[in-house]
């Protein structure tokens, strides 16, 4: 992409017609003032609604295919969404370049029976229980609760508790668990979560991201 960017972060509702469609909030609210959801609309109507300088809703399976190299980190946003999104995701044979993710612990499950083999983060509930064992160096309860994701994708802190520290990037990396690190838009952030060994930034400003990379050699 003309970003620098190799991996994207997305989410995933479902139109009414059944179609996964790119779109962060579930209604159009925010983007043009309508008091319309997306699963209200066919994807035929979304694609007739203009969000600025020519663009529209375009559907994840568009998205896979006018990419193809580049991978996509996907939030899958509801219910209905699941079933759209694990076929759109086989239709664009891109299971091994997509990541799946969902707040909902039930989400995130059911997308992963429709699509074998894909890789996924870890849900809200799992993230706690990683990170309280790996700050508290309980090396078996992590191993059980990490054999059910790849990565492990979260805000370095919560409060004042802070979740990502060397320690605890250790701990996952032992596990065989990646460790991507939520909004990070600061290069002098990114380069002390680097320095820890992280191993993916998810950012608002990717420039400056591919930057700090390109700095680091």
């Amino acid at each position: 992409m003309s970003s620098g960017a190799t991996h994207v972060e997305t989410d995933v509702h479902a139109t009414r017609d059944g179609v996964a469609v790119i779109s962060h909030d579930p209604d159009l609210s925010r983007l043009v003032g309508r008091d319309l959801r997306i699963e209200q609309l066919s994807m035929a109507e979304l694609r007739r609604i203009d969000l600025g300088d020519g663009q529209s809703f375009v559907s994840l399976h568009e998205a896979l295919d006018a990419f193809p190299d580049v991978r996509f980190n996907i939030d899958v946003k509801s219910e209905r969404a699941v079933n759209p999104t694990a076929s759109a995701i086989v239709q664009a044979r891109a299971v091994g370049r997509v990541l799946i993710t969902s707040f909902s612990p039930r989400r995130r499950r059911s997308t992963m029976e429709l699509v074998p083999g894909v890789a996924t983060s870890a849900s809200s509930d799992q993230v706690l229980v990683a990170v309280v064992a790996a700050k508290l160096g309980l090396a078996r309860a992590l191993r059980r609760v990490t054999r059910d994701f790849d990565a492990l994708q979260l805000p370095e802190r919560y409060g004042f508790f802070r979740l990502v520290t060397a320690r605890t990037v250790r701990a996952l990396h032992a596990c065989g668990t990646e460790v991507h690190v939520w909004t990070v838009n600061d290069p002098a952030d990114m380069r002390r979560l680097l320095d820890l060994g992280v191993d993916g930034l998810i950012t608002d400003r990717c420039d400056l991201a591919r930057e700090v990379v390109e700095a680091r050699g």
